[in-house]
C-alpha cells in the first residue's frame, strides 16, 4: 500500500539586508523549520548608498552580486530545491534600486523580489512567530531593527499579522548620522539619544502581551545580555558597546563587526 507521508523540501532563502546579506537553508519539520545551514556576509549596501548620494556603486553591486551566487552555489549544494531571494529597504530606497535587482538576478541566476516596507514586515512577523517555540496567547508585536529601517508589526499566532508601522530609520543610518569616534564618546551616545526621541516622539501604540525583537540588531543583543531585553539590560549592551573599540567587542562576543 502506497504510503501517504510527503518527504519534506529543502528550501533557502537570501535576504539582502542593509548591512548583511544572509542565506539560510532549512527543512521544514511541522510547523517548525529545522536548520539546514546559515550564512551571511557583511556587505554594508546602506553605508555604500549613503555615500554616493542614495544610489548604489558599480562596485558595490558586484560585490553583493558575487555574494549572492555565492550563497546561491552553496544553497544548491545543500540539497535546496527552492531559493527566495529578497532584498529589503537598501535597495528598495536606492534611487538605482531598479538597475541593483536587475544585476543582481542576472549575475546569481535568481528572480531577486524587492520587498515593500508591508511584505518586509509580514514576512518578519511569521518567521518571528513560528520560531517561538511556544503558543502566545493575545497580541504578539514584533520589532525588527534594520539598517535602514524599522518595523513594529502587530498581530497574534492565530489571526496572523493585524498592522505593519514602518519608519524609515535603522541601526546602519543612525550610525552614520551621529557615531563618528570609536569607541563612541558620550556626547556621540547623547545626540543619538536624542535623535531617535525626536524621531518617535509622537508614535503611540498599545502594549502587546508579547514582544519579540528580531534582526541582527536583537541577536547581538541577545549575545550580549541575554534573551530578556529590559532598560536595565539595554544600558547594560550600550556600556560593553562604547567601552571599547568596536572590533575588540565583535572579537571579544564573536559579533558582526
Amino acid at each position: 500500500m502506497p504510503s501517504d507521508k510527503i518527504d519534506p523540501v529543502i528550501c533557502a532563502a537570501i535576504d539582502i539586508g542593509s548591512n548583511t546579506t544572509r542565506l539560510l537553508v532549512g527543512e521544514p519539520q511541522g510547523s517548525q523549520l529545522r536548520k539546514v545551514m546559515e550564512q551571511r556576509a557583511y556587505t554594508a549596501i546602506g553605508e555604500d548608498a549613503a555615500k554616493n548620494k542614495g544610489k548604489i556603486s558599480p562596485e558595490k553591486i558586484d560585490e553583493v552580486a558575487e555574494v549572492v551566487t555565492t550563497q546561491v552555489r552553496l544553497a544548491r549544494e545543500m540539497g535546496a530545491e527552492m531559493i527566495r531571494t529578497v532584498a529589503t529597504a537598501a535597495i528598495r530606497e536606492a534611487k538605482n534600486s531598479e538597475k541593483v535587482a536587475k544585476k543582481i538576478s542576472k549575475e546569481a541566476d535568481v528572480e531577486l523580489e524587492v520587498l515593500s516596507e508591508e511584505e518586509e514586515g509580514r514576512y518578519a512577523f511569521l518567521g518571528a512567530t513560528k520560531s517561538l517555540g511556544h503558543t502566545v496567547d493575545g497580541t504578539i508585536a514584533v520589532v525588527d531593527v534594520g539598517g535602514n529601517s524599522s518595523e513594529v508589526i502587530f498581530g497574534s499566532a492565530d489571526g496572523g499579522v493585524e498592522e505593519v508601522r514602518s519608519w524609515k530609520i535603522g541601526s546602519g543610518s543612525l550610525t552614520g548620522a551621529h557615531l563618528q569616534s570609536d569607541p563612541p564618546s558620550a556626547s556621540e551616545i547623547r545626540s543619538l539619544r536624542d535623535a531617535i526621541g525626536d524621531y518617535f516622539e509622537d508614535v503611540e501604540f498599545d502594549p502587546p502581551d508579547q514582544a519579540v525583537a528580531v534582526g541582527g540588531s536583537a541577536t547581538s543583543l541577545r549575545t550580549l545580555v541575554g534573551v530578556v531585553l529590559e532598560y536595565e539590560t539595554l544600558e547594560r549592551a550600550v556600556r560593553v558597546l562604547s567601552s571599547d573599540p568596536i572590533d575588540d567587542v565583535a572579537q571579544r562576543f564573536e559579533l558582526d563587526p
